[in-house]
Protein backbone atom coordinates (compact mmCIF):
# COMPACT_ATOMS: atom_id res chain seq x y z
CA UNK A 1 0.00 0.00 0.00
CA UNK A 2 1.52 3.30 -1.13
CA UNK A 3 0.04 6.53 0.24
CA UNK A 4 1.07 9.86 -1.26
CA UNK A 5 0.71 12.10 1.80
CA UNK A 6 1.10 15.41 -0.03
CA UNK A 7 -0.18 16.59 -3.38
CA UNK A 8 -2.29 19.41 -4.79
CA UNK A 9 -4.98 20.13 -7.34
CA UNK A 10 -5.86 23.60 -8.58
CA UNK A 11 -7.81 25.44 -11.23
CA UNK A 12 -5.91 28.31 -12.74
CA UNK A 13 -9.01 30.52 -12.72
CA UNK A 14 -9.46 30.15 -8.93
CA UNK A 15 -6.99 32.74 -7.64
CA UNK A 16 -3.63 31.04 -7.00
CA UNK A 17 -1.62 34.23 -7.28
CA UNK A 18 1.67 32.64 -6.24
CA UNK A 19 1.74 30.90 -9.62
CA UNK A 20 2.47 34.28 -11.24
CA UNK A 21 6.08 34.11 -10.03
CA UNK A 22 8.84 33.79 -12.62
CA UNK A 23 9.95 30.24 -13.33
CA UNK A 24 6.58 28.64 -12.65
CA UNK A 25 5.27 28.81 -16.20
CA UNK A 26 5.10 25.03 -16.61
CA UNK A 27 2.69 24.63 -13.68
CA UNK A 28 0.68 27.79 -14.35
CA UNK A 29 -2.30 25.78 -15.56
CA UNK A 30 -5.16 23.72 -14.23
CA UNK A 31 -4.30 20.34 -12.74
CA UNK A 32 -7.43 18.23 -12.83
CA UNK A 33 -8.61 15.06 -11.11
CA UNK A 34 -7.98 13.21 -14.38
CA UNK A 35 -4.37 14.45 -14.43
CA UNK A 36 -3.86 13.16 -10.89
CA UNK A 37 -5.46 9.77 -11.47
CA UNK A 38 -3.23 9.18 -14.47
CA UNK A 39 -0.14 9.73 -12.32
CA UNK A 40 -1.41 7.53 -9.49
CA UNK A 41 -2.27 4.63 -11.77
CA UNK A 42 0.99 4.89 -13.71
CA UNK A 43 3.04 4.79 -10.52
CA UNK A 44 1.10 2.27 -8.45
CA UNK A 45 -0.01 4.73 -5.76
CA UNK A 46 -3.05 3.48 -3.87
CA UNK A 47 -4.25 6.39 -1.70
CA UNK A 48 -3.46 10.07 -1.26
CA UNK A 49 -3.85 13.13 0.96
CA UNK A 50 -4.87 16.29 -0.91
CA UNK A 51 -3.37 19.47 0.57
CA UNK A 52 -4.48 23.09 0.17
CA UNK A 53 -2.61 24.84 -2.61
CA UNK A 54 -1.81 28.30 -1.29
CA UNK A 55 -5.07 29.98 -2.26
CA UNK A 56 -5.62 30.80 1.43
CA UNK A 57 -9.38 31.18 1.58
CA UNK A 58 -12.11 29.08 3.10
CA UNK A 59 -13.93 28.52 -0.19
CA UNK A 60 -11.13 26.28 -1.46
CA UNK A 61 -12.10 23.59 1.06
CA UNK A 62 -15.41 23.00 -0.71
CA UNK A 63 -13.56 22.46 -3.99
CA UNK A 64 -11.01 20.10 -2.46
CA UNK A 65 -13.53 18.03 -0.49
CA UNK A 66 -15.64 17.82 -3.62
CA UNK A 67 -12.84 15.96 -5.37
CA UNK A 68 -13.45 13.02 -3.03
CA UNK A 69 -16.41 12.08 -5.20
CA UNK A 70 -14.28 12.13 -8.36
CA UNK A 71 -11.10 10.47 -7.11
CA UNK A 72 -11.62 7.45 -4.85
CA UNK A 73 -7.88 7.37 -4.15
CA UNK A 74 -8.10 10.55 -2.05
CA UNK A 75 -8.37 9.34 1.55
CA UNK A 76 -8.09 12.72 3.27
CA UNK A 77 -7.90 16.48 2.78
CA UNK A 78 -5.74 19.07 4.53
CA UNK A 79 -7.54 22.39 4.12
CA UNK A 80 -6.43 25.96 4.74
CA UNK A 81 -7.40 27.92 7.83
CA UNK A 82 -5.76 30.69 9.83
CA UNK A 83 -5.12 29.18 13.29
CA UNK A 84 -5.07 32.68 14.77
CA UNK A 85 -8.55 33.53 13.52
CA UNK A 86 -11.18 34.16 16.21
CA UNK A 87 -13.61 32.40 13.84
CA UNK A 88 -11.55 29.22 13.62
CA UNK A 89 -14.03 27.02 15.45
CA UNK A 90 -16.85 28.17 13.17
CA UNK A 91 -14.69 27.61 10.10
CA UNK A 92 -13.86 24.05 11.12
CA UNK A 93 -17.52 23.26 11.81
CA UNK A 94 -18.36 24.62 8.38
CA UNK A 95 -15.76 22.37 6.76
CA UNK A 96 -17.13 19.35 8.58
CA UNK A 97 -20.64 20.14 7.34
CA UNK A 98 -19.58 20.13 3.68
CA UNK A 99 -20.03 17.04 1.51
CA UNK A 100 -16.92 14.99 2.18
CA UNK A 101 -16.26 16.86 5.43
CA UNK A 102 -15.78 13.60 7.33
CA UNK A 103 -12.54 13.21 5.36
CA UNK A 104 -11.04 16.46 6.60
CA UNK A 105 -7.86 15.22 8.28
CA UNK A 106 -5.76 18.33 8.77
CA UNK A 107 -5.34 22.10 8.58
CA UNK A 108 -2.52 24.14 7.08
CA UNK A 109 -1.51 27.80 7.10
CA UNK A 110 1.17 29.29 4.81
CA UNK A 111 3.58 30.03 7.66
CA UNK A 112 6.52 29.99 5.23
CA UNK A 113 5.35 33.40 3.99
CA UNK A 114 5.03 34.99 7.45
CA UNK A 115 7.98 37.22 8.31
CA UNK A 116 6.92 38.20 11.85
CA UNK A 117 9.60 36.69 14.16
CA UNK A 118 7.06 36.67 16.98
CA UNK A 119 4.47 34.61 15.12
CA UNK A 120 5.23 31.38 16.96
CA UNK A 121 4.83 33.13 20.32
CA UNK A 122 1.30 34.43 19.72
CA UNK A 123 -1.25 33.38 22.32
CA UNK A 124 -3.95 33.22 19.67
CA UNK A 125 -1.84 30.75 17.69
CA UNK A 126 -1.62 28.39 20.65
CA UNK A 127 -5.35 28.70 21.27
CA UNK A 128 -6.11 27.94 17.62
CA UNK A 129 -3.79 24.95 17.48
CA UNK A 130 -5.42 23.52 20.59
CA UNK A 131 -8.78 23.94 18.85
CA UNK A 132 -7.48 22.10 15.80
CA UNK A 133 -6.10 19.30 17.96
CA UNK A 134 -9.33 18.99 19.92
CA UNK A 135 -11.17 18.49 16.63
CA UNK A 136 -9.01 15.42 15.95
CA UNK A 137 -7.12 17.16 13.15
CA UNK A 138 -3.40 17.37 12.42
CA UNK A 139 -1.67 20.67 11.70
CA UNK A 140 0.69 20.78 8.74
CA UNK A 141 3.77 22.95 9.19
CA UNK A 142 4.78 24.45 5.85
CA UNK A 143 7.76 26.43 7.06
CA UNK A 144 11.18 27.62 5.95
CA UNK A 145 14.31 26.01 7.35
CA UNK A 146 15.00 29.12 9.44
CA UNK A 147 11.63 28.64 11.18
CA UNK A 148 12.20 25.04 12.28
CA UNK A 149 13.65 25.85 15.70
CA UNK A 150 10.72 28.11 16.61
CA UNK A 151 8.29 25.45 15.40
CA UNK A 152 10.04 22.91 17.64
CA UNK A 153 9.53 25.16 20.65
CA UNK A 154 5.84 25.45 19.78
CA UNK A 155 5.38 21.71 19.30
CA UNK A 156 7.06 21.06 22.62
CA UNK A 157 4.60 23.35 24.37
CA UNK A 158 1.57 21.67 22.73
CA UNK A 159 2.06 17.91 23.13
CA UNK A 160 -1.65 17.30 22.58
CA UNK A 161 -1.48 18.60 18.99
CA UNK A 162 -0.33 16.41 16.07
CA UNK A 163 2.10 18.38 13.90
CA UNK A 164 3.24 17.32 10.43
CA UNK A 165 6.37 18.94 9.00
CA UNK A 166 6.02 19.44 5.25
CA UNK A 167 9.00 18.98 2.92
CA UNK A 168 11.41 18.27 5.80
CA UNK A 169 11.38 21.99 6.53
CA UNK A 170 12.67 22.97 3.07
CA UNK A 171 16.43 22.43 3.48
CA UNK A 172 18.69 24.45 1.17
CA UNK A 173 19.82 21.43 -0.82
CA UNK A 174 21.02 23.34 -3.88
CA UNK A 175 23.29 25.42 -1.64
CA UNK A 176 24.57 22.43 0.31
CA UNK A 177 23.60 23.92 3.67
CA UNK A 178 23.20 20.76 5.72
CA UNK A 179 24.51 21.44 9.24
CA UNK A 180 22.19 24.19 10.53
CA UNK A 181 19.14 22.46 9.05
CA UNK A 182 20.07 19.13 10.64
CA UNK A 183 20.65 20.73 14.04
CA UNK A 184 17.26 22.45 14.00
CA UNK A 185 15.52 19.36 12.65
CA UNK A 186 16.84 17.41 15.63
CA UNK A 187 14.99 19.83 17.93
CA UNK A 188 11.72 19.16 16.11
CA UNK A 189 12.28 15.41 15.95
CA UNK A 190 12.71 15.41 19.74
CA UNK A 191 8.98 16.20 19.98
CA UNK A 192 7.09 12.87 19.78
CA UNK A 193 3.95 14.63 18.50
CA UNK A 194 5.70 15.60 15.24
CA UNK A 195 5.93 13.54 12.07
CA UNK A 196 7.53 14.68 8.82
CA UNK A 197 6.97 14.36 5.10
CA UNK A 198 9.79 13.32 2.81
CA UNK A 199 8.45 15.56 0.09
CA UNK A 200 9.30 18.68 -1.86
CA UNK A 201 13.04 17.94 -1.88
CA UNK A 202 13.58 17.96 -5.63
CA UNK A 203 12.45 21.58 -5.87
CA UNK A 204 14.87 22.55 -3.09
CA UNK A 205 17.69 21.00 -5.13
CA UNK A 206 19.00 22.18 -8.52
CA UNK A 207 15.98 21.60 -10.74
CA UNK A 208 17.85 20.58 -13.87
CA UNK A 209 20.80 18.70 -12.42
CA UNK A 210 19.98 17.14 -9.03
CA UNK A 211 21.05 13.58 -8.34
CA UNK A 212 20.17 10.86 -5.87
CA UNK A 213 23.37 11.62 -3.99
CA UNK A 214 22.31 15.27 -3.57
CA UNK A 215 19.15 14.20 -1.74
CA UNK A 216 20.44 11.15 0.12
CA UNK A 217 22.10 12.95 3.10
CA UNK A 218 18.89 14.85 3.85
CA UNK A 219 16.66 11.78 3.68
CA UNK A 220 19.14 9.71 5.69
CA UNK A 221 19.32 12.37 8.41
CA UNK A 222 15.53 12.61 8.63
CA UNK A 223 15.34 8.84 8.87
CA UNK A 224 17.94 8.81 11.65
CA UNK A 225 16.14 11.53 13.64
CA UNK A 226 12.50 10.54 13.14
CA UNK A 227 12.68 6.85 12.33
CA UNK A 228 10.50 5.28 9.64
CA UNK A 229 7.38 5.28 11.83
CA UNK A 230 7.40 9.11 11.91
CA UNK A 231 8.26 9.76 8.25
CA UNK A 232 5.91 9.65 5.26
CA UNK A 233 6.28 9.85 1.50
CA UNK A 234 4.79 12.81 -0.33
CA UNK A 235 5.11 13.78 -3.97
CA UNK A 236 4.27 17.50 -3.76
CA UNK A 237 2.85 16.99 -7.25
CA UNK A 238 2.37 19.04 -9.40
CA UNK A 239 4.87 21.52 -7.89
CA UNK A 240 7.44 18.72 -8.03
CA UNK A 241 7.17 18.58 -11.83
CA UNK A 242 9.33 21.71 -11.94
CA UNK A 243 12.23 19.40 -11.16
CA UNK A 244 11.10 15.81 -11.59
CA UNK A 245 8.48 13.51 -13.04
CA UNK A 246 6.25 11.88 -10.43
CA UNK A 247 7.74 8.45 -11.01
CA UNK A 248 11.34 9.66 -10.90
CA UNK A 249 10.90 11.08 -7.39
CA UNK A 250 9.24 7.90 -6.14
CA UNK A 251 12.00 5.77 -7.69
CA UNK A 252 14.62 8.04 -6.10
CA UNK A 253 13.11 7.63 -2.67
CA UNK A 254 12.99 3.87 -3.11
CA UNK A 255 16.70 3.89 -3.91
CA UNK A 256 17.48 5.81 -0.72
CA UNK A 257 15.16 4.09 1.77
CA UNK A 258 16.31 0.88 3.44
CA UNK A 259 14.00 -2.01 2.62
CA UNK A 260 12.86 -2.33 6.24
CA UNK A 261 11.76 1.35 6.30
CA UNK A 262 9.61 1.31 3.20
CA UNK A 263 6.35 -0.05 4.62
CA UNK A 264 6.04 2.76 7.15
CA UNK A 265 7.39 5.64 5.04
CA UNK A 266 5.39 4.68 1.98
CA UNK A 267 2.06 4.24 3.74
CA UNK A 268 1.92 3.24 7.37
CA UNK A 269 2.92 6.57 8.90
CA UNK A 270 0.48 8.61 6.82
CA UNK A 271 -2.36 6.24 7.64
CA UNK A 272 -1.77 6.54 11.38
CA UNK A 273 -0.93 10.24 11.49
CA UNK A 274 -3.92 11.42 9.47
CA UNK A 275 -6.31 8.78 10.85
CA UNK A 276 -7.13 7.58 7.35
CA UNK A 277 -9.87 4.98 6.86
CA UNK A 278 -11.31 5.67 10.30
CA UNK A 279 -14.61 4.04 9.36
Amino acid sequence: MIVDAHHHLWRIDQGYSWLDASGLESIRRTFSPADLRAELIANGVDKTVLVEGGRCDVDEAKLLLGYLQEIPEIAGVVAWADPCSPSLGEILRGYRALPGGDRLVGIREQIQGIEDPGYFDRDELRHGLRTIGAQGLAFDLVIRSDQIAAAARLAGELPEVRFVLDHLGKPAIRDGRFGPWAADLALLAACPNVTAKVSGLVTEAAWESWSVDDLRPFVDEALRLFGPDRLMFGSDWPVSTLASAYGKWLETLMLILPVDAREQVLGGTATRTYHLWRD
